[in-house]
């Protein structure tokens, strides 16, 4: 029996202008699809998405880079779909297309002129049953995702910084590759393996299909049960990684030589999973250090002192326990040490004086307008639909997520920056010139 559940709850904090209640309709197929769908008729316009709860961390070690590798594979074509024709559909229809790979998940989207919403799940349907996986492709998108990686990895400055990271971060989780993988491992891939990968987690019960915009509600549950229904359940174990990071013992250190001419400083911290409230806390501490000009990294070190030329601090909202990243370049003449002594004071301050009620109030009003920029958009509103239930098994969390920031306390901040940003916490990499390397 299908369910279907309206969201319609009443957030109970003010909104920043333009926001608004989301409300949306869910339910499942019989084959583990789940569905959800958000009637918009601001614009002629329809978002389909399908969200696979697949990514790096999926895979195992000497097959990385295999869920990037496949978001590139699964535009091949299919059964019913000629090679390099899947995107025509969509382009001729006056539509636009694209797709993304985190450490955790796989996302898919068609962004339609709502009267060819059946042309996005008719593509969707043929992506998740019948999709070429051969090896005329997959030699294809090898070198395709080669020259990715040397377009925005290799060539790009300080391209290897995330690998880094990861790599001297995680010893233990998956983690501790990016998504790209490594081109050793998608080189030795056989033809089997990404059969055997596409069978295990291109399934509907791995899958989130959200849709967003101009639609009628049952007259869209009728086209996905006429293009989905029918697809099979998977029969596969679906795998999910067990392990469990250590905690550091101690830092880790390290300098990487490369041709990049100024020395970058990256700090990276461990960190609690998303979603919980610890990591709200440790998000809005990095904002606090680095969104805006006005922001304290930026003030203090680029601003004030000159010792960078420009410095920041992010988190990586990931299902398991993840990092967050400090960084910042050192001006020409700077040394590395002076620069990271000026970041970790920083950090020190925000561990011994408690933020002022106006940094307060102005972080809460940045937090409140990237929540409601993030949905302002169909697309937006289908992929945080998609996020909210394959995360955490709660959608409405895309109209009441806000709420758990604006829940956290000038006290939990600074607790989060004691617990989090401590030297035993950490890793630490100096990314410098090696002038023999600058020379080739």
């Amino acid at each position: 029996m299908i369910k279907s559940i309206i969201a319609a709850g009443v957030i109970s904090i003010p909104l920043l202008s333009g926001a608004q209640n989301i409300k949306f309709t869910e339910y499942d197929l019989k084959n583990g699809l789940h569905v959800i769908l958000h009637e918009d008729h601001s614009t002629p316009i329809t978002a389909v998405t399908v969200m696979y709860h697949v990514g790096s961390k999926n895979e195992t070690t000497g097959r990385s880079g295999m869920a990037h590798f496949f978001e590139h594979l699964l535009f091949e074509g299919s059964d019913n779909i000629g090679r390099g024709e899947y995107a025509k559909y969509v382009e001729n229809a006056g539509g636009a297309l694209n797709a993304n790979t985190s450490q955790d998940r796989t996302f898919y989207y068609e962004l339609v002129p709502s009267n060819q919403l059946e042309l996005g799940l008719w593509l969707e349907s043929e992506r998740m049953m019948h999709a070429k996986v051969e090896i005329a492709g997959i030699e294809t998108q090898r070198e395709v995702v080669k020259e990715e990686k040397r377009q925005r990895i290799d060539n790009q400055p300080y391209g290897n910084m995330f690998l880094e990271t990861l790599d001297h971060a995680f010893n233990v989780h998956p983690y501790s590759w990016p998504p790209i993988g490594s081109m050793e491992d998608l080189n030795a891939a056989q033809e089997v393996d990404f059969k055997n990968f596409y069978k295990t987690f291109y399934v509907p019960n791995n899958a989130v299909l959200s849709i967003a915009g101009d639609i009628n509600i049952e007259e869209t549950k009728a086209l996905i049960e006429k293009y989905f229904s029918d697809i099979p359940r998977g029969t596969t174990d679906i795998p999910r990684p067990t392990q469990v990071e250590p905690l550091n013992t101690g830092e880790v250190r390290d300098t990487i030589w490369g041709k990049d001419q100024l020395t970058m400083i990256v700090q990276a911290y461990h960190i609690p999973a998303q979603g919980t409230k610890e990591f709200y806390a440790v998000d809005m501490l990095n904002q606090l250090l680095s969104q805006g000009e006005s922001s304290r990294l930026n003030k203090s070190i680029v601003e004030e002192k000159e010792l960078a030329l420009f410095a920041g601090a992010f988190t990586y909202n990931t299902e398991h326990p993840g990092l967050t990243m400090a960084f910042s370049l050192a001006n020409m003449g700077v040394e590395g040490k002076d620069l990271e002594n000026a970041m970790n004071e920083e950090f020190e301050k925000v561990k011994k004086e408690i933020i002022s009620d106006k940094e307060y109030q102005k972080l809460r009003n940045q937090v409140e307008n990237d929540f409601v920029s993030r949905n302002a958009s169909v697309a937006g509103i289908a992929e945080s639909l998609a996020n909210y239930h394959m995360y955490f098994g709660d959608t409405n969390l895309i109209n009441t997520e806000i709420e758990k920031y604006m829940a956290v306390t000038k006290e939990d901040i600074m607790n989060a920056a004691k617990k989090f940003y401590n030297k035993e916490n950490r890793v630490v990499l100096y990314f410098m010139n090696d002038p023999k390397m600058s020379e080739n």
